[in-house]
């Protein structure tokens, strides 16, 4: 039994998940006509929610082979090659031998190892990046495997700008061609850096150039996401004050992880015939914030004074515009627009900070409220 309805980082089911019912709507809709759609959203706004949600929709789980691939952690061909594999893998072994043998007969350059489940004792079949013999062959293999499966197939591609940092360069002409010529699968391309998906999928000089449709993602409408916390509150026993969630969705700009954390925390606070007033807000922050203390510590000592004095400078901002700017970097004594370049650079490639279309941001909301805290 699910005792707090506000789930991190996992789907539960639609009876926990908040809303957004045109995007699903509009992703059945594109998917089921024959369209790849490109899904941007910034961190932690709920994109591989969302695919997972209509993933488990009739219309979808009914009629197509389904595959989320999360590629974050890849950096080579050779590693998304592993990572693809290893998903197929992990979608065909509840649908018994049969699958998995017809699939290994197509990759006969994918070598699986057997090994034996610890908990069950049953033979269970894996790959490693060892097993991938030859990187072109094996996508070849699984793209033509896509192409004969037994029903139609959707592969959605968590965090798909992580192939512009690969070491090789051709990764986009690579998967261009194949997915050209890969009639029975639909594919999503969601990520979390607007710029770069942008410049991948409408630069003339890009091989995704104008081949799919975009869904942006954005904020859960505040009325229906408080429509969501009063529902689970009240189906608990329990009520919560409007006010609380207003402001805790001004606070974290609306972004579905970070309220999901503090509505958590506060429905943890609140004892069954009692209502959640908005001073629940800020002890439900701080104690996030304390159980986060150490890794915030530890993240910051590691930065320079530098990289410390603009992350101080974006916190007090927000969103921080005009960051190289003359009056910028004396509003808050840095050292030189030149510094400022440099720091931001070093945090990025940290994934401390992001850049959005709207200015640069900490990435971690929760850290930002920390820095503030303990600014000096």
């Amino acid at each position: 039994m699910q005792t707090n309805p506000f789930i991190i980082g996992t789907y539960a089911g639609s009876h926990y998940f908040c809303d957004r019912e045109r995007e699903t709507n509009e992703l059945i809709r594109d998917l089921t006509n024959g369209r790849n759609v490109v899904l941007i959203a910034q961190r932690r706004m709920g994109k591989t929610g969302l695919i997972l949600h209509t993933f488990h929709q009739e219309e979808i789980s009914k009629n197509y082979n389904i595959l989320l691939i999360d590629i974050f952690a890849t950096a080579s061909i050779r590693e998304f090659v592993y990572a693809f594999g290893s998903a197929i893998i992990d979608q065909l072994k509840p649908r018994g031998r049969k699958f998995l043998d017809r699939f290994l007969q197509t990759i006969t350059s994918l070598r699986p190892a057997v090994k034996i489940d610890a908990l069950t004792g049953e033979p269970t079949l894996e790959i490693g990046l060892g097993n991938v013999s030859s990187v072109d062959a094996t996508l070849d293999e699984i793209f033509a495997y896509l192409n004969t499966a037994d029903k139609p197939c959707i592969v959605a591609f968590d965090e798909f700008q992580q192939i512009s940092h690969y070491t090789e360069k051709n990764m986009e002409a690579l998967l261009r061609t194949q997915i050209q010529h890969c009639p029975n699968a639909r594919f999503i391309f969601a990520g979390s850096e607007p710029s770069l998906l942008v410049d991948m999928f409408n630069s003339e000089n890009r091989p995704f150039y104008q081949s799919t449709f975009t869904l942006h993602l954005e904020s859960i409408p505040s009325d229906k996401y408080i429509e969501f916390v009063q529902m689970h509150f009240r189906e608990h026993g329990k009520a919560i004050d409007v006010a609380l969630v207003e402001v805790a969705y001004q606070k974290f700009e609306g972004i579905t992880l970070y309220l999901q954390m503090l509505m958590n925390e506060v429905f943890l606070l609140t004892e069954k015939g009692e209502t959640a007033t908005p001073y629940y807000f800020e002890m439900a922050l701080t104690s996030l914030i304390r159980k986060q203390n150490f890794i915030y510590q530890s993240i910051f000592a590691d930065l320079t004074e530098r990289q410390r004095e603009i992350l101080r400078a974006i916190a007090a901002e927000n969103i921080a515009v005009n960051v190289t700017s003359g009056e910028f970097v004396r509003r808050y004594h840095l050292k030189s627009p030149s510094s400022v370049q440099s720091a931001l650079k070093g945090l990025s490639g940290k994934g401390v900070v992001g850049k959005t279309l709207d200015g640069y941001v900490i990435n971690d909301r929760l850290f930002k409220f920390w820095i503030k805290r303990n600014s000096i």
